[in-house]
């Protein structure tokens, strides 16, 4: 059997003006990006705004597990059925980050026969646009330590820097620093700490960003620091707004590719679901919609981490309601949620994919706080056991839940006709019956405590000291209107990534908040979720190379 990186490397790259001419752009909007690449350009919302809007499909899932359950894959998979069918599509999925690509998970880009290729560039460095946050936010807080060290006319309280530092790479020793030290021309000693990049603000801004204007009012909102009054110190009052935006002129441009098969997508913006919001940008979303009959997007990890955050953030501010949601499941993830060990998985326990069948129905009810309709797509593999199959088809159909399989890993679109079918069979316009969780009056500490009742299925939430009085004065200046961010565990849907299944009476801690002024969301930080991500005992890196002809080994 092929891998992944094997499958892509074969694969006959079509030239990029075919590929754009198949999305339905015009020569003059779009430029190349090296081969296989190109970058859109932002000139051109103007002219497909005024073109009819598609049906957006979310694809997400349930607690990831380490069997894997294939959402990236799905959601390239499903375009391609859709252009088979005779459709218009594009898949829109999130650019990997280099800290998982050489940490645990490995690649990026699908997987199987439904993965969007150059797979290799996608995964390494792509169009440099985590670069490019890299170093704008940095920039920023450069910036900060700079006026510090030149007199510090805006008298800022070196006790109450929020701004610290970011690296598109997992580095636990970088959680905590001192930064300052070698005498007075080496700047101000201080405490800092370093977030991997696709936590950044910056990132979150790039994202929800409809244009340059937007974009450079957004970083213009950043809070850095505090002055000795307590008034905020914003990124505007260090000058900063004009070069950060000069740095992300190309990154907040999305990037045009295409999958195996030849259908165009979109590959742009990287924020994590559980540290951050956790969808592709808004940009990259919206020329989608309105270049496709269907367009296909994903959600991180399950539907309590990325899902939520797309309903209660993503569609909340920009109108982008999807027409229908699919769960993608395996039997493999569901034996896991049942207590079964990841050695242990290849042995038939329908039983045990019964149990763990209850942290799906958990997935479903989120769901459906919405009001959206949803699809359960069984991510069906050769190893597979045809009774645990035919037992998840039987649990959705007793919950009265439309349900489909689909080997999409294994037969590209043709693989995934089945779940297409359904999808269309199910969508509808939900602009009247979407509903967001909370309203935007809601208190802020109402609204968390409302994902963590309502969604993750808590019995009781608990705040930190801290956690209180940065609520109480992001409430003061204003911001008790903006939603919530929760990071959080993706293993589980409590905040204790031990905690499988479907699990109930717990208590969600809220350790820390954080205002995120320039994105427009407070982010609260559960139990002890890190926004720097360390590497495992044996990273995924060990088992890359590069041969004596550039040809990379070992990417997933």
């Amino acid at each position: 059997m092929l891998s992944d990186i094997e499958i892509a490397q074969r694969a006959e790259l079509l030239p990029m003006e075919g590929i754009a001419r198949r999305a339905g752009l015009l020569p003059e909007e779009y430029m190349l990006y090296g081969k296989g690449k190109a970058k859109v350009e932002l000139s051109t919302m103007e002219r497909v705004k005024k073109l009819p809007r598609g049906k957006l499909i979310l694809v997400t899932t349930t607690n990831p597990t380490p069997a894997g359950e294939g959402k990236t894959t799905m959601t390239i998979g499903l375009a391609q059925a859709f252009v088979k069918l005779g459709y218009r599509a594009m898949p829109g999925i999130r650019e990997p980050s280099m800290g998982p690509v050489f940490g645990i998970k490995g690649g990026a880009a699908g997987g199987g026969y439904s993965q969007v290729i150059p797979m290799e560039d996608i995964n390494l460095h792509f169009t440099g646009d985590l670069h490019a946050i890299t170093a704008a936010h940095n920039l920023l807080a450069a910036l900060l330590n700079n006026h510090m060290h030149h007199g510090n006319e805006l008298h800022i309280d070196p006790r109450r820097i929020v701004w610290h530092r970011v690296m598109d790479m997992n580095d636990r020793s970088l959680r905590g620093v001192v930064i300052g030290l070698g005498g007075i021309t080496s700047g101000m000693p201080q405490e800092d700490s370093f977030d991997i990049t696709a936590a950044s603000e910056v990132m979150a801004i790039v994202c929800l960003s409809s244009g340059i204007d937007d974009l450079k009012e957004r970083l213009s909102r950043i809070i850095v620091a505090y002055d000795m009054k307590g008034n905020p110190i914003y990124s505007r009052d260090l000058g900063a707004v004009g070069a950060m935006a000069m740095l992300l002129k190309d990154a907040i441009k999305p990037n045009l590719v295409q999958t195996l098969e030849g259908v165009p997508a979109f590959v742009h913006g990287g924020p994590f679901a559980n540290i951050a919001h956790g969808t592709s940008s808004y940009i990259s979303s919206m020329m989608g919609v309105h270049l496709s009959d269907y367009f296909v997007t994903e959600a991180g990890f399950g539907s309590d981490l990325g899902a939520e955050k797309y309903f209660d953030i993503v569609a909340r501010k920009t109108g982008l309601v999807p027409s229908v949601v699919v769960m993608v499941v395996t039997t493999r993830s569901l034996k896991m949620h049942g207590g079964v060990e990841k050695k242990d998985l290849d042995k038939i326990d329908v039983l045990a994919v019964r149990k763990g069948s209850a942290n799906l129905a958990r997935h479903l009810g989120i769901i459906q706080l919405f009001g959206v309709p949803v699809v359960v797509a069984i991510n069906v593999f050769e190893k597979d056991h045809d009774d645990e199959v035919q037992e998840v088809l039987r649990l959705c159909e007793a919950m009265g839940i439309p349900v489909a399989l689909s080997d999409h890993h294994a037969r590209g679109g043709e693989g995934a006709l089945d779940v297409a079918r359904k999808v269309m069979e199910v969508m509808t316009d939900c602009s009247s019956c979407f509903n967001t969780l909370y309203p935007d009056n809601m208190p802020l500490k109402e609204k968390i405590e409302s994902i963590c009742l309502k969604v993750y299925g808590a019995n009781k939430v608990q705040f930190s000291v801290d956690a209180q009085k940065k609520l109480d004065l992001y409430t003061v200046n204003g911001y008790g209107d903006l939603p919530i961010c929760m990071a959080k565990t993706q293993y589980s849907l409590s905040d204790d990534p031990k905690l499988f299944g479907a699990p109930t009476k717990f208590k969600v801690t809220i350790s820390d908040v954080r205002l995120s002024a320039g994105a427009g969301f407070i982010v609260a930080l559960t139990g002890s979720i890190t926004t720097m991500p360390g590497l495992p005992k044996v990273p995924a890196s060990v088992n890359m190379d590069l041969d004596t002809d550039g040809r990379v080994r070992g990417l997933f």
